[in-house]
């Protein structure tokens, strides 16, 4: 079987936007409730991340945009990675694994020296993935207020 080529690149245009969007609101509705920060996120992504020196990471599986990532800049080189998520039919195929690797390299372009993340104990492929790409699990305190009711995993990566 052909391997499909996935190319992973910054958010461009409304489309992508709207995929990013729909990716998220896939999972999150899933097994939580969508919160007021997902919606300042998702709503308007160019505004709360672009503007801000962030970044929104879109795979494409062929023309299918099949998973997307969001480096979210907190201050002093420090990043959210936030709203990661594949699509429910690309699941399983390893993409998972690729979108964070081309998130932490952008991280590095953008100038970040730490990466930190909220997840979730309901989304255990979630965290066993950022556990094997380095990512250490942390007390809350030591990120400050995180916004999301459902998180309660949180981990950070220190970018060398």
């Amino acid at each position: 079987m052909l391997e499909t080529v996935l190319t992973i690149t910054s958010m461009q245009t409304p489309e992508e936007a709207r995929a990013f969007k729909t990716i998220n609101e896939e999972w999150i509705d899933r097994l939580f409730a969508i919160e007021e920060a997902d919606r300042a996120i998702l709503d308007d992504p160019v505004v709360n991340i672009l503007n801000r020196g962030g970044d929104v990471l879109i795979a494409r599986a062929g023309e299918s945009i099949v998973g997307c990532v969001a480096l979210v800049p907190t201050g002093a080189g420090v990043f959210e990675l936030s709203k990661m998520g594949v699509t429910p039919e690309s699941r399983g195929r390893g993409y998972g694994r690729r979108i964070i690797h081309a998130a932490i390299n952008r991280a590095r372009v953008l100038g970040a020296t730490s990466l930190f993340l909220g997840s979730s104990t309901r989304l255990p492929n979630a965290v066993h993935l950022y556990e094997s790409v380095g990512f250490k699990h942390v007390p809350i305190e030591q990120l400050g207020p995180m916004p999301y009711v459902r998180a309660d995993v949180f981990m950070e990566l220190e970018l060398k």
